[in-house]
């Protein structure tokens, strides 16, 4: 590209330069004219001062020194529907594509739309993540999650060729007021004992194959009895949306033990489901995978949600009664099917099992994954840590021939006739 030094105009109280770029338009490279902001302007004249010049040389040499292709000069839109989400679709599973998507539809399509991917700075990112911040009302993972979408796209296309220079969300950070999470619930064993005698089969099988074995939802849905061998649940398969796919990642395609009392359970339903060797463990009336999420809405929630008064389930079982729905506070709380999986890495962990024995067990990628987010001490845990503390810290303290402890600050005695007889 012939080099220029760019024509400065005035448009109201703004400095811009002009200058050409080809550009890519839809597959088709074109000549394009180039406005691009500079600075407010502070006095009357129409002669751009020093200061506005020096920036306009400046920004010049960075066109020619950063020069993109022009083939791969392309506007946010065009590059990440064009390139970044088929990407994610060929090499990521699809419910990340879905995230994804939801992203980039929801929250950084209208503010990206008409912006060349090229020209983004560090500040035009940080101002996106301001803007998403003040007008929706979403929880800092959210942001997070919003802003490593960002990062991923910028990381692509310089990859590519599409960016040059550091990826402008590097140095961004989130709205630090942004609410907290919500607190996550993980079952203790009490918990899961009281769910697993009130509910009906087969979700309670179902239910016990996510609490004591810490099986993801897909994974559930998708166990056949031929993984079922040697004492061990051979996980091979998940199932998102009807469709059957790989585990989450590579240590996800692990197997699991099955500890007696499950191995109970699961041969009890195998002989209520016909005595079947092959296919799904947990199969509708047509032998197809049956969906987890309508065992809850059919059998768990209309069990666990059931009125004090009549016994009714909430819903329409309940509308025509002569009062109001009150639930009975006897019958133990669903607080999901991931709270299992929790559950049994903190139940596991306040047992004394190590947490990377644990990160086996739940088939995490990395411990830190397992210790910060499936190892959820409770306050009990935390009185006894300090209790067990305290007893082996009195050991450490033996008692003085005066049945008192010693002075462990070691305080100096101090000579006789050192102190004053008073203070004026």
């Amino acid at each position: 590209m012939r080099k220029q030094q760019g024509q400065i105009i005035r448009l109201n109280d703004r400095w811009y330069v002009r200058y050409w770029e080809r550009r890519n338009i839809g597959g088709i490279i074109e000549r394009k004219r180039v406005t691009h902001f500079i600075g407010q302007a502070i006095t009357r004249s129409k002669r751009p001062p020093a200061d506005i010049s020096d920036e306009v040389r400046r920004y010049m040499a960075t066109i020619y020194s950063e020069q993109v292709p022009a083939e791969r000069i392309l506007t946010i839109v065009d590059f990440v529907e064009s390139v970044y989400l088929p990407w994610i679709k060929r090499h990521q599973r699809p419910s990340t594509l879905k995230g994804y998507q939801q992203v980039w539809r929801q929250h950084l399509r209208p503010l990206c739309e008409k912006v060349w991917l090229k020209n983004v700075r560090t500040y035009d990112v940080q101002g996106w993540l301001n803007a998403i911040a003040n007008r929706n009302s979403l929880s800092r993972n959210s942001l997070k999650r919003i802003q490593s979408t960002l990062s991923g796209v910028f990381s692509l296309a310089k990859q590519l060729g599409h960016y040059q220079g550091v990826n402008p969300v590097q140095d961004t950070r989130v709205d630090p007021t942004a609410a907290e999470p919500a607190k996550t619930h993980a079952y203790t064993l009490e918990e899961v004992q009281s769910l697993l005698e009130v509910l009906p089969e087969p979700a309670a099988t179902a239910f016990a194959v996510a609490a004591l074995m810490g099986l993801r939802i897909g994974e559930i849905e998708a166990l056949q009895w031929e993984d079922y061998h040697d004492g061990e649940m051979h996980i091979s398969h998940s199932i998102w949306n009807g469709r059957i796919g790989t585990p989450k990642t590579r240590k996800s395609a692990a197997p699991v033990p099955v500890i007696s009392q499950l191995a109970e359970r699961l041969e009890s339903h195998r002989l209520r489901s016909g005595n079947r060797r092959t296919g799904s463990i947990f199969a509708n009336s047509l032998l197809r995978p049956l969906s987890m999420n309508n065992l809850l809405k059919r059998f768990i929630l209309p069990t666990l949600n059931r009125c004090a008064r009549c016994g009714r389930s909430v819903g329409r079982l309940h509308l025509n009664a002569d009062h109001d729905f009150v639930r009975d506070s006897r019958l133990p709380e669903w607080h999901g099917w991931h709270s299992a999986r929790r559950g049994l890495g903190s139940n596991l962990y306040r047992l004394g099992v190590p947490p990377l024995v644990i990160q086996r067990i739940l088939r995490h990628s990395n411990v830190s994954t397992t210790q910060s987010y499936y190892i959820l001490p409770s306050g009990d845990d935390v009185r006894k840590g300090m209790a067990e503390f305290s007893a082996e810290w009195a050991k450490r303290m033996p008692l003085t021939q005066t049945g008192e402890l010693p002075d462990t600050y070691g305080t100096v005695e101090p000579a006789p006739g050192v102190l004053p007889g008073s203070i004026n």
